[in-house]
């Protein structure tokens, strides 16, 4: 899980082009319902998204329905978008291909995949809008949303109790409330929050209504002065003032789930996995392990959280395209859909069916977040963004060094432009 989530939402580095895809987007690639019978269809999955009795359910309703075959091919994540860049540029694709969310724009924009505007049609009318903005690009639905995962609050109860904490928190103000009594009445650091947690940074400009690049002419460039963008920050800021944790590092550097599990803290604000690798470094912590919605501004909306996961395409040049929306349609019904969640603990592409992530305590306090989380600007410039070092990461540790938010983002917005402007 842990693998499988941090790579469906860091994209490593820019995309390289793929060659100009032939054909068109229509069934035209295949005869239909009459050739199925005898066919194989190939579905590429990522390592640790399909669980083996979803894989196995979904294979033999797909085959008694179609009369067709699905060869499931597992990938790994290390090295994938130059081998998906390369797949999509050749005459025999896989036909089914599972994509990073934020991946998504810079494959459609290669003209790679396949418009699937009429599998929303048949069983998208009521995905998720926030979930499914990854998957349409240029005004078209180029994928399908399949899981998410996004950040919660995970806190050791034991040191909430201690403070004489009986609730978890509805908003914002009362979760800083909290953290000052643990501050006060504990010898335990409130909440543990490097400065460069990059990700937590993004949900809260979600929450802020901000977006990290704006459209100037024909380009896109920064918008990391924008004041929507200023007041997410100042939120990160008032976290960290609880923290100890290092201003110049991130979540991984040390894993903050691994400080967490040493008792002393009070939370941290992670991924649901994150708890397993807490547990597997302190076994006795688990039996402290409690989970709630990072909340927002007022009770009734929770914070914006940046939403990860993975959407299904279907390639270009597939010759098979009938086929393989077949797939889709049968792959993304509600009963297959909430097998996903329910297995992989994962949310699902719509909220009527989060009531599958029932008894799973971190996936029950994600779900409230994922109606209003959004990711990285999704457009293919961003993707060189993130690569390292991160400016939005310098910036970060710039603020909560005690520059203004303004001077920081002065510091950094050249590079992001420059990285904006190259080409893919």
């Amino acid at each position: 899980m842990k693998r499988k989530l941090a790579a469906a939402i860091v994209i490593a580095g820019m995309m390289v082009s793929v060659a100009a895809c032939g054909g068109s987007s229509d069934d035209s690639k295949d005869a239909g319902p009459d050739s199925w019978k005898g066919q194989t269809l190939t579905v590429w999955t990522m390592d640790g998204s399909a669980p083996a009795q979803w894989t196995k359910d979904v294979q033999a309703a797909f085959e008694k329905k179609t009369g067709a075959k699905v060869k499931f091919e597992i990938q790994k994540w290390d090295g994938i978008q130059q081998k998906i860049t390369t797949a999509l540029s050749e005459d025999n694709p896989p036909d089914v291909l599972e994509v990073g969310n934020t991946q998504t724009p810079a494959y459609a924009s290669t003209g790679g995949l396949a418009d699937l505007s009429d599998v929303k049609k048949a069983v998208g009318a009521d995905w998720t809008a926030s979930v499914s903005q990854s998957s349409v690009f240029d005004g078209k639905q180029y994928a399908a949303p399949w899981y998410f995962a996004n950040r919660v609050v995970i806190y050791n109860k034991k040191i909430w109790a201690q403070a004489g904490i009986k609730t978890t928190p509805k908003t914002r103000d009362e979760f800083f409330k909290d953290l000052d009594a643990i501050g006060k009445k504990t010898d335990a650091e409130p909440i543990y929050l490097p400065g460069q947690n990059w990700y937590f940074l993004d949900g809260l400009i979600v929450g802020q209504g901000g977006d990290l690049v704006k459209k100037q002419g024909d380009k896109y460039v920064s918008n990391l002065a924008d004041p929507k963008v200023s007041a997410a920050m100042e939120i990160y800021k008032k976290y960290a003032s609880y923290s100890k944790a290092p201003k110049d590092k991130d979540e991984a550097t040390p894993q903050q789930a691994t400080v967490f599990a040493k008792g002393k803290t009070g939370a941290f604000i992670g991924m649901g996995w994150e708890a397993a690798t807490a547990i597997q470094a302190n076994k006795a912590i688990e039996k402290d392990l409690g989970y709630f919605t990072i909340p927002g501004a007022t009770a009734d909306k929770p914070e914006g959280v940046f939403l990860g996961g993975s959407n299904l395409a279907i390639a270009q040049n597939s010759k098979k395209q009938s086929l393989a929306k077949e797939f889709l349609k049968v792959a993304l019904s509600d009963q297959y859909e909430g097998e996903l969640a329910k297995l992989g603990g994962v949310i699902p592409n719509k909220e009527s069916l989060e009531s599958n992530l029932k008894g799973n305590g971190a996936a029950e306090a994600a779900a409230p977040g994922a109606a209003v989380g959004g990711t990285t600007p999704l457009i293919p410039e961003w993707a060189a963004v993130e690569n390292t070092p991160n400016p939005i990461k310098s910036y970060m540790t710039a603020v909560l060094n005690g520059k203004s938010p303004a001077a920081a983002a002065k510091d950094v917005e050249g590079q992001i432009n420059e990285r904006l402007a190259q080409q893919n």
